[in-house]
């Protein structure tokens, strides 16, 4: 009797493969409307976010390094200087430019600043390779989706020693490169293995105030773009970087999750959850920065009502924030709990132009930063990080304890920034730094409105 060989079944795609399978057929004409929109807002977010960063001592130094080290010429645009380079240094310089003001938008379920990671590197190679604008939104579709979902796979230990953007920023850039450079699944996952071996950004910079969060954002973007770059010439990475036992789950939390790597892949699309920032400080501050403003607007409260201010937070913020106690520079004053919130009471906001050298040293402020505290509240934890929710507890001089709670933030989905509000937004961050004129951005305005149906990204500024 002869007997036939049973085919062996093939073996299930790895959370990885199916990932960069995904990734790399993304199309625009597949996009929903939604996505489409939301990715021209946030670019714009974006884009204005970069040129604020211009002038800043910490973006400076980056910036002289890639004059330095990098070419005087190129396809890429350096948006600071106005003058091209590599893409590699265009991506180093403006993934640093973009994080130093803390207006740039974050995920809130995996805590990531994806446009500061994704955009710096997605508009270097399209403008290396001549891509369309349908392009670029294709390409920075797949890198959100992308870096979300390694973000919620990493979980909220990785998050209390590693800065997300740093790390899964790292393959949300790798993503969107290798989206514009057209890889295959096969050389998309070798890209994001590449990326997830070079992925790093520690906390501890907060507790000293060093320059190091612009360097995690400047890394990310250019490190993410040249992993894409190099699988497209056939260099390997690691297939199993996110599961394997010397993986990035292995060496970097202890509550990965592999099932968020693929989470609702062509259905559900992070890209649209993205939140934009309203207030010029670390986002972990915004929910009680709402309940203050909001309690106080209630009940026609000034700073000198308040005898004390406690804010009801998640863990994640006190793990961020808690370090900061005593802000000496600018950048610690956007972690500062009290001083955020010290401005937000005495001058009902906390914009980017309130954060400066005299404000640090204001005894208003100064007083009321002392009358702040935070404290682990179990109910808003346990909704963090999918909802962020706001809650203080406020006693008044006439003895009275009043108490507020937002539950969805100034910028989130649910509460989002209309176009109009991005354009005000947009204005004020170029005006900030004097990187654009107020005509000039308003051209960009109108350009990026209609980025779909732009033949070329190459030219932004340079040449202006």
């Amino acid at each position: 009797m002869q007997m036939t060989a049973k085919k062996a079944a093939a073996p299930a795609a790895s959370p990885a493969q199916t990932l960069s399978t995904f990734l790399s057929t993304i199309r625009y004409e597949d996009l929903p409307e939604p996505v489409v929109a939301r990715t021209e807002e946030l670019f714009l977010d974006w884009f204005a976010s970069a040129l604020a960063g211009k002038g800043a001592r910490p973006v400076s130094v980056i910036d002289g390094f890639a004059a330095q080290m990098g070419p005087r010429d190129g396809p890429a645009e350096n948006l600071l200087t106005r003058t091209r380079t590599s893409p590699f240094f265009a991506a180093l310089v403006n993934g640093a430019a973009s994080h130093f003001v803390e207006q740039d938008d974050l995920h809130n379920s995996s805590v990531l600043h994806p446009g500061t990671v994704v955009f710096p590197a997605v508009l270097a190679a399209a403008q290396d390779v001549g891509a369309t604008g349908k392009q670029l939104i294709a390409a920075a579709v797949a890198g959100y989706e992308c870096g979300v979902r390694v973000g919620e796979f990493l979980g909220r230990s990785h998050y209390k020693v590693f800065h997300t953007t740093g790390t899964a920023g790292k393959l949300a850039a790798a993503a969107g490169v290798a989206h514009i450079l057209k890889l295959d699944a096969d050389r998309m996952q070798h890209g994001l293995g590449s990326a997830g071996t070079m992925a790093a950004g520690l906390w501890e910079f907060l507790r000293d105030a060093a320059d190091s969060k612009q360097l995690h954002t400047a890394k990310a973007a250019a490190d993410g773009l040249m992993a894409a770059y190099l699988a497209r010439d056939g260099f390997t990475g690691a297939r199993a970087i996110f599961e394997g036992k010397q993986g990035m789950a292995a060496g970097m939390s202890s509550d990965a999750d592999v099932r968020w790597l693929t989470d609702g892949l062509g259905t559900r699309w992070a890209t649209v959850e993205t939140s934009f920032k309203f207030h010029a400080s670390c986002r972990h501050t915004h929910p009680a920065a709402d309940a203050l403003l909001t309690l106080m607007q209630q009940h026609r409260l000034k700073a000198d009502d308040i005898v004390k201010v406690t804010a009801h937070v998640h863990q994640g913020a006190i793990d961020v924030l808690g370090p900061v106690t005593d802000p000496q520079t600018i950048h610690q004053s956007k972690f500062s709990m009290g001083f955020v919130l010290a401005l937000i009471a005495t001058l009902g906001r906390a914009a980017l132009a309130d954060f400066t050298e005299i404000s640090l040293k204001n005894r208003e402020l100064r007083s009321f930063h002392d009358r702040v505290t935070m404290v682990l509240d179990h109910d808003v934890d346990s909704a963090y990080p999918r909802r962020w929710i706001g809650r203080v507890s406020v006693q008044t001089r006439d003895g009275r304890t009043l108490e507020c709670r937002v539950e969805t933030p100034k910028g989130d989905p649910g509460n989002t920034l209309s176009r109009a509000e991005l354009e005000d937004k947009a204005l004020r961050l170029a005006g900030y730094s004097g990187a654009a004129t107020a005509d000039e951005m308003k051209q960009l305005i109108a350009r990026i409105w209609r980025l779909r149906d732009e033949p070329s990204v190459r030219d932004f500024l340079a040449g202006r």
